[in-house]
């Protein structure tokens, strides 16, 4: 009966912000179960490598596989799926009411799956694929800066804006693919898309957020700029020539940021954009320029 009830409630909230909970308010009591969730209240690919973006009541645990996420006071919230994801997934969503009625809402979903290319990359200067172990000091005391710089969770919602390109060039990297450096180290996945141009093209900020970390030289990036768009969705912007924001700054979708470059592990000008989910994993950049919230307004 609470099956057929949520059905008709998906089929007939049309523009609603909250299906689930005019569910709740006909159904009232605790541990109430389900076998069908509202998928359709979530925006994005369900496919390896997506970030989706979701709405319900504010304040519901949302939960994808092994990624879990509460609800903010507007009802968003964000989900990724890995790089590598099973064909199929648990959605499930614990919520309550005004009348402390309690329940979980659950559904598998399916996951589609994506074939990687191995990319081959030479010519990278060889200190930043095998470096001298004097450099393990700096090595070291960045990443634990760049773990605190991925750990922010912002409260604002720039990711609600949408996404634009943060650069002009030629793709010259995708996410996920496999690589392989000067003729033989094999290093990890390439998390992010790469745009080729000259050195100083101006980088621009994808979408709104709270600046955490901005470094004119990093080891491995050179300059290097962390913007974090809300719930721990974090851009990063790699091989910098310039950098024009301070940690703390919040920018707008469409500012400049900074400058092409080639800094650390590059061959040549470009711009690696990487987005990571909570300090979580990473999620394909190309996800969210396909993203379209319309309908969870």
């Amino acid at each position: 009966m609470i099956a057929l009830l949520l059905t008709i409630a998906l089929q007939s909230a049309g523009g609603s912000a909250d299906p689930i909970g005019e569910l709740i308010a006909q159904n009232r009591g605790d541990n109430v179960r389900v076998g069908a969730a509202p998928q359709d209240r979530c925006r994005g690919q369900w496919r390896e490598g997506s970030l989706l973006v979701c709405r319900f009541q504010p304040g519901t645990r949302v939960t994808l596989g092994e990624v879990s996420a509460r609800a903010d006071a507007g009802g968003f919230v964000t989900l990724g799926i890995p790089r590598q994801a099973p064909e199929s997934l648990a959605l499930r969503i614990d919520y309550s009411d005004a009348g402390d009625g309690t329940g979980q809402i659950v559904e598998t979903v399916s996951i589609a799956q994506r074939e990687y290319d191995l990319q081959h990359v030479d010519g990278v200067p060889q200190a930043t694929v095998t470096p001298d172990p004097s450099t393990l000091p700096r090595r070291q005391r960045e990443y634990a800066q760049k773990q605190d710089a991925f750990n922010s969770v912002w409260d604002g919602q720039g990711f609600l804006d949408g996404f634009i390109a943060p650069a002009e060039g030629i793709t010259t990297g995708v996410y996920g693919s496999a690589r392989v450096y000067n003729n033989g180290h094999e290093g990890n996945p390439h998390w992010g898309l790469d745009w080729a141009n000259q050195e100083g093209t101006p980088i621009y900020a994808p979408a709104g957020g709270l600046v955490t970390l901005a470094e004119p030289d990093m080891y491995y990036e050179g300059g290097l700029i962390f913007i974090d768009h809300g719930q721990g969705l974090v851009s990063a912007f790699l091989h910098l020539s310039g950098v024009s924001v301070e940690d703390g700054d919040i920018v707008e979708q469409g500012q400049l940021i900074g400058q092409m470059g080639a800094g650390g592990r590059a061959t040549g000008s470009h711009l690696d954009w990487r987005v990571k989910l909570r300090n979580g994993f990473y999620v394909d950049p190309q996800s969210l320029l396909d993203l379209d919230l319309n309908g969870l307004e």
